[in-house]
């Protein structure tokens, strides 16, 4: 319990000096010679246009109706929840900003990863259906499909009912985020036979990296879809949230509640003391962030492919990550 009493204690003093602490590591800075070019296409936008009849929205994309009979179909693109879903969704877009954010995304994607093909892009609303994963990439066809019925902002009558903490990251500001996550999940491998919770650490970490190398410019604390308050908490509690680690022995630890605990999504992340209604949700996340920040401060010149290959405890090993409170 000593870790919790001094977090309690002098939250407000660590909050006050330790949040602003400078990172030092990799730039992620390139020079981008080749911009991608994206199809930006709002499917929702022709599905509630009276104007176009079912059948050539249908040759358009077969896909999209899936197996709903066409006489349901036809009365869904005439509902009036609906429809007003989608416009209150659609207001919210600036599709051109959007367009070149998300090129600018694949642009960074491809120079590390020169094989990548850039998808099309879809935007549609669920009607709220989706909401809690708006963001599904089909690699084989190349398409890439943003519910925007999830980014009306946190708080909006829509989403009455849905919890404070999903909420959190459904501002048009997370789409390009929650993209790269994405594409991210897409390149690092998941080993089934780590489940050790430092493994599963340094298995974020490594997708969290990659949101810095896909998103230079972005916040990082949009990054790990948080709000500024929550990654100050985190950044001002990383030593006592480390040393907890450590002190109980969780590190080597199999036990998969650690998951449930420290990664999922949640309204916080379960100590199980007087601190957790305090702290910032999917702390784990955060914290392998700073052991792959960590390494690349200490290997600074390793390729991201070579990054990605490398085996958990030889990448902690090299790390050393241990951080401390700045004097």
């Amino acid at each position: 319990m000593k870790f919790f009493r001094i977090a309690v204690i002098a939250f407000a003093v660590i909050f006050g000096f330790n949040s602003c602490k400078k990172e030092v590591g990799k730039n992620w800075n390139i020079k981008i010679e080749n911009p991608q070019n994206i199809e930006l296409t709002d499917i929702s936008a022709e599905l509630y246009n009276p104007n176009i009849s079912l059948e050539s929205f249908k040759q358009k994309y077969p896909w999209f109706q899936g197996t709903i009979p066409d006489d349901v179909f036809e009365e869904r693109r005439k509902d009036a929840d609906e429809i007003k879903i989608y416009k209150d969704a659609a207001a919210k877009i600036d599709q051109n900003k959007l367009k070149k954010n998300l090129e600018n995304l694949f642009s960074h994607i491809r120079y590390y990863f020169p094989e990548f093909k850039t998808p099309k892009v879809f935007l549609y609303s669920s009607a709220l259906q989706g909401i809690l994963n708006p963001i599904f990439y089909h690699s084989e066809d190349g398409f890439l499909f943003i519910d925007i019925s999830a980014f009306m902002g946190e708080n909006h009558p829509n989403y009455k009912g849905l919890e404070l903490y999903f909420q959190k990251s459904m501002n048009p500001a997370n789409i390009i985020p929650k993209v790269s996550e994405i594409f991210a999940e897409h390149f690092v491998e998941v080993n089934p036979d780590q489940q050790k919770f430092l493994y599963q650490l340094v298995y974020q970490g490594k997708l969290m990296i990659l949101q810095d190398a896909f998103l230079p410019d972005e916040p990082d604390f949009l990054k790990i879809n948080y709000t500024q308050k929550q990654y100050d908490w985190a950044l001002a509690n990383e030593v006592n949230i480390w040393d907890f680690f450590v002190e109980n022995d969780l590190l080597y630890s199999d036990d998969a509640d650690l998951t449930e605990r420290f990664i999922a999504p949640a309204p916080f992340s379960k100590f199980y003391t007087e601190i957790d209604n305090e702290s910032s949700p999917q702390i784990g996340i955060f914290t392998g962030w700073q052991i792959c920040k960590k390494f690349f401060q200490e290997k600074s010149d390793t390729k991201i492919q070579d990054f990605l290959k490398m085996d958990a405890q030889e990448l902690f090993n090299q790390a050393r990550y241990k951080p401390e409170f700045e004097e």
